[in-house]
């Protein structure tokens, strides 16, 4: 069972955006999140995440069907830009009717992202 360090909840015109942090150390641990969170969140439209691995190396980005480098990209560059390993973050995207545009949906995963690291998490 994966242990998600902080959450946090991000509404941008009626999307929920709920972003989930887990310390890890392995690809597995992250599928076990990642699964988890699929069966919480049966409904959600996407289940986007990135992530950073010392040992080895390895770092990936996942847009779960949001267009190409507007979810996974930007949960990333946060964690890059935070020197941050061995964490990866989800965000659950719940649609709320309202199509974000592409500079929209950078800027959600971007804050929801941020937020978790900034200590606004609960």
């Amino acid at each position: 069972m994966a242990k998600f360090e902080k959450t946090i909840e991000i509404i941008e015109k009626k999307s929920k955006f709920l972003g989930y942090l887990l310390s890890c150390k392995s690809v597995e641990e992250i599928e076990i999140g990642l699964q988890e969170l699929k069966r919480e969140h049966k409904k959600a439209t996407h289940i986007c995440y990135a992530y950073s691995l010392s040992l080895p190396f390895l770092e990936k980005a996942v847009d779960d069907g949001e267009p190409s480098g507007t979810a996974g990209r930007p949960i990333l560059s946060v964690i890059q830009k935070k020197k941050l390993t061995n964490v990866c973050v989800f965000v659950v995207r719940y649609f709320g009717g309202i199509k974000l545009g592409a500079g929209g949906l950078v800027r959600a995963y971007t804050k929801t992202t941020s937020e978790l690291f900034n200590g606004e998490a609960k």
